[in-house]
């Protein structure tokens, strides 16, 4: 399995008037953890660009399971759990210090043709041999 973990701390321009992380900052906290998995595996939007696939989310669900606070540390991990038909990638925030799941996400990218706009049923070979497991 493809991961990568991120740490982050919520800062006073992330809260709401409710005291707790405002639930649109989460698709920021989804991001980064994203591109420090696609950096990971050497596929990240300049190299999407370069092999001449843009890769727009076209689905993302998150479930807010507690409540990220003012200071609170926690970790975002992304996981790629599909690839050959699209890049779907599963997150999991927790609190740093307990371990404790704050908030559950996926998201669901398509490739599409830079040069055409084609969408495409396929992933191009450009991430699929980046993440085929050897024979």
């Amino acid at each position: 399995m493809f991961f990568a973990e991120i740490t982050l701390k919520a800062q006073f321009y992330d809260i709401d008037p409710m005291d707790v992380v405002w639930h649109g900052n989460y698709a920021r906290f989804l991001e980064q953890a994203r591109c420090e998995l696609l950096d990971k595996i050497g596929y990240n939007y300049h190299q999407m660009k370069e092999s001449g696939y843009a890769w727009p989310i076209v689905d993302m669900r998150i479930k807010y399971v507690r409540p990220i606070r003012f200071g609170q540390e926690f970790t975002v991990k992304a996981t790629i759990v599909a690839f050959e038909n699209g890049l779907k990638i599963d997150y999991r925030l927790r609190d740093r210090t307990s371990g404790e799941v704050l908030t559950k996400a996926r998201t669901f990218q398509v490739p599409v043709k830079i040069e055409t706009g084609e969408l495409c049923i396929e992933s191009p070979a450009a991430l699929v041999d980046r993440l085929k497991a050897p024979a």
